[in-house]
């Protein structure tokens, strides 16, 4: 059973899985033209899924596809097909993820920019640290990746609040309401993350209204999807101080076009979609994972419902 790997990563992959399975049949490339020669005799499908959509709207199709990130958007592109089986990355950005929210959290509480400016100005920074015990931390996405950055910030000693599809008790937050208490849970929080994925439901929520109910002093970090904030708001934002900062990690377009004003918009720190990039051992044990409950008629990890985007 020919295994298709369209990454441009794909020679790493190859030795990974082999190193695994020396058995498998593996074709792969990052090359379109090469990958739609390739793709016909290939059932399955791992790789990357802007690689892979291109495979679809060529009239091309898998059994299954196994993408190799959390993100699937290109492959729910209107008019690409959806009767075949589809699985997303999970279970593998937890803590690459946390890693990237703490690090933002820390800098905000010990004001690393302002010390950074201060030595270039010459200027003895000595004002006082905050801390992060008993801060309100916000994650807008409770998913797989956010029920691991709750558990990774929960020794520090922060209240955890959350916002799932519907309302549920879930550890270690101590609430996790539905969508329409957002703009409740917002203005009773020190650090907004964002971290849902891309649907209708969740595209430009982010907005004036939503942004005029922050507290001042918050700290708004995107790294789920760059849809879901309306960017002309965030700047505005920013700029009448209805909050402190923001991270982006994620934008609409990326790379993010020379003129946009994200680039130049007061206390806004671009991160270049660098948050929790896949890490080929982990992905390639993941797909191996449900390559043996694939081939065992078993369900799989992260399968993906069409009809809800993730």
């Amino acid at each position: 059973m020919p295994i298709l790997i369209a990454e441009h990563d794909h020679i790493r992959y190859a030795e990974l899985l082999r190193e695994a399975d020396p058995g498998l049949e593996l074709r792969g490339s990052d090359d379109p033209v090469e990958l739609a020669g390739l793709a016909a005799d290939c059932p399955i499908w791992l790789g990357q899924p802007d690689l892979l959509a291109n495979l679809l709207r060529r009239g091309l199709k898998p059994d299954w596809l196994q993408s190799t990130w959390a993100g699937i958007t290109p492959l729910l592109a209107d008019g690409l097909p959806r009767d075949y089986r589809l699985t997303r990355a999970v279970g593998i950005f937890g803590q690459v993820m946390a890693e990237y929210v703490l690090t933002y959290l820390l800098a905000h509480e010990r004001e690393v920019l302002s010390r950074l400016t201060s030595q270039a100005m010459r200027q003895w920074n000595n004002r006082a640290p905050q801390s992060l015990a008993g801060r309100r931390v916000l994650i807008v996405g409770c998913g797989d990746i956010g029920q691991s950055v709750a558990r990774f910030l929960a020794p520090f000693g922060i209240e955890l609040y959350g916002i799932a599809r519907e309302p549920r008790a879930m550890e270690p937050f101590r609430e996790v309401a539905g969508l329409d208490a957002l703009g409740r849970l917002v203005g009773e929080a020190d650090y907004v993350i964002n971290l849902l994925p891309d649907t209708p439901a969740t595209q430009d929520i982010y907005d004036a209204a939503l942004f005029a109910r922050f507290r001042p002093s918050a700290l708004f970090i995107n790294a789920g999807r760059g849809v879901a904030v309306v960017d002309a708001d965030l700047v505005e934002a920013l700029k009448e101080g209805h909050l402190a900062g923001a991270v982006i990690d994620v934008c609409r377009q990326e790379p993010l076009p020379p003129r946009h004003p994200f680039w130049t918009a007061y206390g806004l720190l671009i991160t270049g979609h660098s948050s929790a990039p896949t890490q080929p051992p982990l992905m390639a044990d993941l797909f191996l994972d449900n390559l043996a409950r694939y081939r065992a008629g078993e369900a799989l990890r992260g399968e993906v419902e069409f009809e809800r985007g993730y």
